[in-house]
């Protein structure tokens, strides 16, 4: 149980880390500030860096991962793009962050409560991941 639960609890944080990764990529050139555009930058190389943590963990068990839903995507890459056609700002950016953050943190925090079986390890990878989408939330307020 404790393996099975832990790969599950990886598999939803490797998901969440490609689409929150995905969502920057997607609105960074349409920064305007230089500020946002290195705390965005920033927070996507703190993803990244936990990305390389969750991928060890998953090899260790022969696991691939998970990619993010095809829907999900779609969705999210829908509402990037037609918010960003009616109002190209870093108001906007900062709003479709938020969502976006908010979004993973109640995701995450499902799973985490979801998976109690789960590692330590992969339970502290997850608050973790938490605390950062938390951090780039509140981040996010100044460009509101």
């Amino acid at each position: 149980m404790i393996e099975q639960d832990t790969i599950r609890l990886l598999r939803e944080c490797d998901a969440g880390i490609k689409m929150g990764v995905e969502s920057i990529n997607e609105v960074l050139e349409y920064v305007q500030h230089n500020k946002l555009r290195e705390c965005l930058s920033d927070c996507k190389n703190k993803h990244s860096k936990l990305e390389d943590e969750i991928q060890t963990l998953l090899n260790k068990y022969h696991d691939e991962g998970k990619e993010p839903s095809p829907m999900a995507k779609g969705m999210s890459w829908m509402k990037t793009n037609v918010k960003l056609v009616i109002n190209e700002s870093d108001e906007t950016i900062a709003d479709l962050m938020t969502d976006g953050c908010n979004m993973g943190v109640k995701s995450l925090s499902k799973y985490l409560n979801q998976y109690k079986a789960a590692d330590e390890k992969s339970k502290d990878i997850t608050k973790r991941l938490i605390k950062l989408e938390e951090k780039l939330t509140e981040d996010m307020r100044a460009y509101l």
